[in-house]
């Protein structure tokens, strides 16, 4: 049995368990391992975000939350790596820090063989990727998109005017290398683009949005798409 599949089957074994758990031995007698690899695997499982639960003393052992289950995960070498280059390519993209962090995860619970064959091509992938903007204005952008809040920007345009506006934000725009947060501007009662790297300032409010949609942006170009990637 390969080690995503050995990962997924120990999730679910765990899984139907419930609340009795499973000692170490107990597991590694099932899958026909060591008691080290066995707990090598609940750290995986854990590290990539399962609900591992873990009781010490007599009568204890491990188990996973009730409801909860780990997905299989199967990727080739070169669709590990895919994953890899996209997030090193676009280090400015919404969400980049989760991205390359849930990376990690998906690496942490791949066989040692697919592992050893990713971080090998890995290395005849090179990046020249232009440094992000602020860390700081990025994640006040993100909160509030995530969480519908209107951001306090203060904002630079093209010809040089700096204005201080409250936006609630719709979506996050690429083009030509180039974020845009889209809006609804407050200042100027209409939908607004904004260059992410114009913004100079940005701070999450607590005050929530009013619900206006994507749809009200207008129609998007045709060779724009939404990044799920099922095109339409």
């Amino acid at each position: 049995m390969k080690r995503a599949e050995r990962l997924h089957a120990l999730s679910e074994m765990l899984r139907r368990n419930g609340s009795r758990g499973s000692s170490a031995e107990r597991l590694a007698r099932e899958f026909g391992v060591s008691v080290r690899t066995v707990k090598r695997d609940l750290a995986a499982l854990e590290n990539s975000g399962a609900p591992v639960w873990s009781r010490p003393g007599p009568g204890g052992g491990y188990g996973l939350t009730v409801g909860a289950s780990l997905p299989p995960v199967s990727l080739s070498p070169a669709q590990a790596v895919a994953l890899m280059a996209a997030v090193s390519a676009a280090p400015d993209a919404p969400y980049a820090d989760l991205a390359a962090a849930g990376i990690h995860k998906i690496l942490d619970v791949l066989d040692p063989r697919t592992r050893a064959r990713a971080d090998e091509l890995a290395g005849r992938v090179w990046v020249n990727a232009l440094p992000p903007s602020s860390r700081t204005i990025r994640s006040a952008l993100e909160e509030a998109m995530a969480e519908q809040r209107v951001i306090r920007i203060r904002y630079t345009s093209g010809d040089g005017t700096t204005t201080t506006r409250d936006v609630e934000p719709v979506l996050f725009a690429s083009t030509n290398g180039q974020w845009y947060l889209v809006g609804w501007c407050r200042m100027r009662n209409a939908m607004r683009w904004f260059t992410v790297s114009r913004i100079e300032r940005a701070s999450a409010t607590a005050t929530a949005c009013t619900g206006h949609t994507v749809h009200e942006v207008g129609e998007r170009p045709a060779n724009a798409r939404p990044v799920h990637g099922r095109g339409e």
